[in-house]
């Protein structure tokens, strides 16, 4: 009896030992388990939201706050500092943007990141060099107040783009509208815009292909998108001075100019970071712009992107026929483009081409 009772109690303290063993090991396992899965969660977390800043890997929220630093300490010397880096080449290629985009009366223009007012100013005075000299014909459109709307995410820029327009006599033009916001999600309407131009700014973004897609969408049928952008150079020995110049000259320039020697590093290599030409054009192409067309300038120091927002359609006749037609919307009228735009005045194809009519 007295053996039976301590045998059953010597079984009763095992069992329990055994049944303790297994809830620390289970404990252990999902302790263990949730510890490899947080791990796991912390480094998807950061693989999945990271995103360039130069040549650092950092937090997609931290590149806005990083990005809008940089501009915040440069925006007093950044058109001076544009000037002294390219040589004073980076107003021919404004200048050559500009030519592309071919203003018109009544137009309502886009200009992204663009606080400065360096191209908005180009634009104005380009619309009224063309209604000085009378090149577009008047028509049903013309009585409408021509808007160039200058967006930018930074206020210090934005501050520096008024301070540029009061001392040009143009504080309160009604045409120039200085707007605070965002590249990625604009607070336009959609279809709402005759243009679009980004001048070194698409870089700087977190997103770029939600601020193309922004571009398409508030872009009217017919619209154009312009982009100039710092890019890959293609020449094999000048794209080795380049190098050159870009990493041992340029931030030292932004420490002596600006007093800001890392705003410039980052400049630097935020550029090697951006997609290349084909790759960008690419990315225009899969937001749904159409005949997306590139220029390189200065062996690929720079590139134009030309967007036409261009659609194909089939055109059914009375007779049964189809034809496939490439047309544009221009002011609110089908017209079929017949030739290809070779001078500045965008009337030039626009008033040649054929107006459509439910008719072949």
């Amino acid at each position: 009896m007295f053996c039976n009772n301590i045998t059953t109690s010597a079984l009763t303290r095992s069992r329990r030992l055994s049944i303790q063993a297994m809830a620390l090991r289970l404990l252990s396992r999902r302790t263990l388990g949730s510890r490899i899965l947080s791990y796991r969660s912390s480094l998807a977390s950061l693989h999945s939201h990271a995103t360039s800043f130069g040549f650092q890997q950092v937090k997609e929220e931290e590149k806005s706050k990083l990005v809008g630093n940089v501009f915040t300490n440069v925006a007093s010397s950044y058109d001076i500092m544009n000037d002294v880096m390219s040589a004073g080449l980076n107003r021919l290629w404004k200048e050559r943007l500009v030519g592309k985009l071919s203003p018109f009366a009544g137009m309502k223009h886009l200009d992204v990141a663009g606080g400065t007012g360096d191209v908005a100013f180009r634009i104005f005075d380009a619309f009224n060099s063309v209604k000085r000299r009378a090149l577009r014909k008047v028509d049903e459109a013309s009585h409408e107040e021509t808007q160039i709307y200058v967006c930018d995410i930074n206020p210090n820029m934005l501050n520096a783009g008024k301070q540029r327009a009061a001392e040009r006599g143009l504080r309160d033009n009604k045409s120039l509208v200085w707007v605070e916001g965002d590249a990625e999600a604009l607070s336009f309407d959609d279809n709402s815009m005759d243009g679009y131009t980004i001048a070194f700014g698409i870089r700087n973004v977190t997103h770029i292909e939600k601020a193309i897609a922004e571009a398409y969408r508030v872009l009217k049928r017919g619209g154009r998108f312009l982009c100039l952008e710092l890019s890959h150079v293609d020449i094999p020995v000048f794209k080795e001075l380049y190098d050159l110049y870009s990493f041992q000259v340029i931030p030292n320039l932004g420490e002596l100019i600006a007093g800001d020697r890392d705003s410039y590093q980052y400049l630097v290599e935020s550029v090697r970071r951006f997609p290349p030409q084909e790759r960008f054009a690419k990315m225009i192409g899969d937001a749904g712009f159409e005949k997306v067309e590139y220029e390189n300038l200065v062996g690929g120091v720079v590139a134009i992107r030309d967007v036409k927002w261009a659609v194909h359609v089939h055109w059914t006749c009375p007779n049964g026929q189809i034809s496939l037609l490439d047309i544009i919307f221009f002011k609110s009228k089908l017209y079929q483009v017949q030739i290809v735009q070779t001078k500045l005045d965008h009337s030039k194809w626009a008033f040649r081409g054929v107006q459509l009519k439910n008719q072949c």
